[in-house]
């Protein structure tokens, strides 16, 4: 993530970039568990990234994406990062943690979310600070506070 465009000085962004920081910290410590083969912890990590994961994408998926997907040039690479997210939800859904070619597939799966995180800190991030209007930063905010009410739908 860059310090020059200003994104971390809009909440909206910073609170993404917060949760892009606490998810990839907690698939360091997923990473360094399986790699310890403590298979308690891990499968606590595991829930507990998926978890945060969940609630993340649904606010970035039907907040910032939607909008930014409202203009042609932007809605192929908000597909491809949407399917990425569907992607690393089956992964984190389905993972077998005693296998261990799922804890490689975890493992990678969470090396790879750093480039993840980099599109959108890096490319969509700063295009919503010129491309939306005060209406869709509205929206966007809305989203993102529905998902994170105390009272949202728990995240599975």
């Amino acid at each position: 993530m860059c310090f020059y465009c200003g994104c971390r000085d809009i909440p909206l962004l910073r609170d993404y970039i917060a949760e892009h920081e606490r998810v990839t910290d907690l698939g360091a410590k997923l990473i360094q568990a399986l790699r310890n083969d403590d298979l308690p912890s891990a499968k606590h990590l595991l829930a507990e990234v998926a978890g945060e994961l969940d609630r993340h994408f649904r606010s970035e998926e039907d907040g910032l994406f939607s909008v930014l997907s409202e203009d042609e040039a932007y809605r192929d690479t908000i597909d491809a990062l949407v399917e990425e997210h569907r992607e690393l939800r089956e992964l984190l859904a389905t993972a077998d943690l005693t296998a261990p070619d799922d804890q490689e597939r975890v493992i990678t799966a969470m090396e790879d979310l750093h480039a993840h995180i980099a599109k959108e800190e890096d490319g969509l991030f700063p295009v919503s600070l010129t491309a939306l209007s005060g209406e869709q930063w509205d929206r966007s905010i809305a989203a993102w506070q529905a998902h994170h009410r105390p009272d949202a739908e728990p995240v599975t």
